[in-house]
């Protein structure tokens, strides 16, 4: 068995460790809001179907962001469909959300806005990189310097979560609108090597990769998508998705995309 920490509350699991990540739902206060051509809701609905039979046994849910679409009354509609879990969401703010009003309406459990949070051998540590009134992210001072305490203070291995990409995704407009200040970022993960991963919403695409021996994640939205490697703005034609992280005790990370065809809600795994 494993232990979850989260505000106080501990609860146990077995000792494989599956964590659902999904990403910019981008919802509304009326449930058929369209986003680029996506009714968001039932978006949302159809891959949390798919993520559940597939990943029954999952222990925590992260959320990166964007849960609303610049409408406060979207976290009603979230709270509607993620607060009957028994089970930790773990969610931070994107550049369309309202963050007052998401500490507000999602305060308790399940859910869990920013901090860090502790399951098992892991710590998550989830970032706030909303910049008032701009599309791109920065951390602020207080939130680097909670980052470098945090991996300061707790050996576990590390999975650091943010909502603006810390990269160049190699996209013109996208990497106008990334993460600010990435080095100063940088600079503390680099100096801390129990961090195992650095996981990101905002690019609306899949993304694996490396940094020394960091492993990098952005996941698909589980509404519409970015064409990779645009210059200007393009909506992708994939469908919407989710991620799958097995995270194991030793350090080593599984992981899958997992592609949701909403007309049926058939799963389609990426090979």
């Amino acid at each position: 068995m494993i232990q979850f920490t989260v505000d106080g509350a501990r609860v146990c699991y077995h000792l494989r460790m599956e964590i659902l990540h999904i990403t910019d739902p981008h919802l509304y206060g009326h449930a058929d809001g369209r986003l680029r051509g996506v009714e968001t809701d039932s978006s949302l609905r159809a891959v949390l179907d798919a993520a559940f039979t597939e990943v029954p046994d999952f222990s925590a849910v992260l959320v990166t962001g964007d849960l609303v679409q610049d409408d406060a009354a979207g976290y009603l509609r979230f709270r509607s469909i993620f607060g009957g879990l028994k089970k930790p969401v773990l969610c931070i703010p994107g550049n369309h959300d309202v963050p007052a009003e998401m500490r507000r309406e999602l305060a308790g459990p399940p859910f869990q806005i920013c901090g860090t949070a502790h399951i098992g051998a892991w710590q998550f540590v989830m970032l706030d990189s909303y910049d008032p009134g701009e599309v791109g992210g920065r951390l602020a001072a207080a939130e680097l310097a909670r980052l470098d305490a945090a991996l300061t203070a707790s050996r576990d291995h590390a999975l650091i979560c943010l909502h603006h990409h810390p990269i160049v995704m190699g996209s013109h407009w996208l990497d106008t609108i990334g993460l600010a200040n990435a080095a100063e970022f940088w600079r503390i993960v680099d100096a801390h090597p129990n961090v195992r991963a650095v996981a990101w919403g905002h690019v609306h695409q899949d993304f694996e990769g490396h940094r020394g021996d960091v492993r990098l994640f952005a996941t698909p939205s589980t509404g519409a998508q970015f064409l990779p490697g645009s210059d200007t703005f393009a909506v992708d034609s994939r469908p919407p998705a989710y991620r799958s992280l097995c995270l194991h005790p030793d350090g080593r990370i599984d992981t899958q995309i997992r592609w949701v065809d909403v007309r049926s809600s058939r799963l389609v795994i990426a090979r």
